[in-house]
């Protein structure tokens, strides 16, 4: 007596299929339960962006030929000579003077970003 007498005859293999696709469709539907469960990755750059905006906020400018200082998001004029954390001086009249004592003029439009 073999195996396939012992078994119904409707077998005929299709029980053997219909089990191999659910097999396969709760594996997949295993794996595809964890992606739902993480945090969106928009979210996280999003406040990595946001960090970084702020660090960005602050600058110095050429505006309309006067010189402009920009501190948390806010315009004001520059009222006298800045010193920036990294050593590099930015006088009233646009000149911006580097730590190793390179200079160079700041042009209409053009900031520098005060490093934090």
């Amino acid at each position: 007596m073999t195996i396939k007498n012992r078994l119904p005859e409707t077998w005929n293999g299709h029980k053997f299929i219909y089990m191999k696709k659910i097999m396969i469709f709760a594996t997949a539907l295993f794996l595809s339960a964890g992606v739902f469960g993480q945090d969106t990755t928009m979210e996280k750059m999003d406040h990595k962006m946001d960090h970084k905006m702020d660090m960005k906020k602050d600058c110095v400018m050429m505006m309309d030929g006067k010189m402009m200082a920009m501190k948390h998001g806010k315009t004001i004029a520059m009222e006298q000579d800045m010193t920036m954390t990294n050593g590099t001086m930015v006088m009233m009249d646009g000149t911006v003077k580097m730590k190793d004592g390179a200079t160079m003029m700041l042009k209409e439009g053009k900031r520098i970003w005060m490093a934090r």
